[in-house]
């Protein structure tokens, strides 16, 4: 299905204006990202693997009979795989995987058509931003919100509230801002020491990086918990961490 990511592996430069310093483009999901991204994403966010193993585990535990699951920037679908093989004793449920970019949702729907399953997955080219949300008993946000605007978060988090039923869970994992800026650097090396187990060159982690520049923006693990407190959940607990990528559950 994957091809090995090699994207940044050779100078990159553009002439492009808004390119990050250095002359690397801007990062974004298109065709060349998604014939990789189970590779990239695998040697580049440690505890990823992690989280979607275990997912079908909470989807067992907190899916409700006749709700929904949406899988919100949902890549190519490996996370709304995984739930469903935690619903198989759930009657009625729907998982709708929403992102909006195409090439990213044909290599889902390519990869998905080789599984069978008693809880199909609904594929969905859209903006995470006006995706109706509606009867939902778990959703996931897995390294999506920090794409988003951080002006339009709380919005995007407003409205999955609104769209839960009571005791569901919200689940999102974000690479985070470090306030303390020794032990954030420590804690940065630390990660690129895991990318270059992972055979990354000196090269490639610093193009990406200068990619994501002003494309990802992270923030803080207590601006995460006071946004979700201010959409309305009751409750914020983490679930996972590794170096600087957290995975929250927040109870509606």
């Amino acid at each position: 299905m994957s091809q090995r990511d090699q994207i940044y592996a050779e100078p990159l430069t553009t002439h492009d204006p808004v390119a990050a310093d250095g002359g690397v483009p801007p990062f974004c999901f298109d065709a060349r990202v998604a014939a990789v991204f189970p590779d990239m994403i695998r040697r580049s966010v440690p505890g990823y693997e992690l989280i979607v193993q275990s997912l079908p585990w909470l989807a067992a535990r907190v899916v409700q009979p006749h709700s929904r699951v949406y899988d919100l920037g949902c890549s190519l679908g490996a996370s709304a795989h995984a739930v469903r093989h935690g619903l198989e004793a759930i009657p009625g449920c729907r998982i709708l995987a929403v992102d909006n970019s195409a090439a990213m949702l044909a290599r889902a729907e390519e990869w998905l058509s080789g599984f069978r399953a008693a809880t199909p997955i609904e594929l969905l080219c859209a903006d995470v931003l006006s995706v109706p949300i509606e009867n939902a008993s778990l959703v996931i946000l897995n390294f999506t919100l920090q794409f988003i605007p951080q002006e339009q978060r709380l919005e995007l988090l407003q409205r999955i509230r609104a769209g839960m039923r009571p005791g569901g869970v919200l689940l999102i994992s974000e690479k985070i801002a470090l306030q303390d800026p020794v032990l954030a650097g420590l804690i940065t090396e630390l990660h690129h020491d895991f990318k270059r187990a992972q055979g990354y060159s000196e090269l490639e982690i610093a193009q990406k990086r200068q990619a994501l520049e002003n494309v990802l923006i992270a923030e803080t693990l207590a601006v995460h918990r006071e946004r979700l407190r201010a959409a309305g959940f009751a409750a914020t607990e983490v679930w996972l961490q590794h170096t600087r990528f957290v995975s929250l559950l927040a109870r509606a």
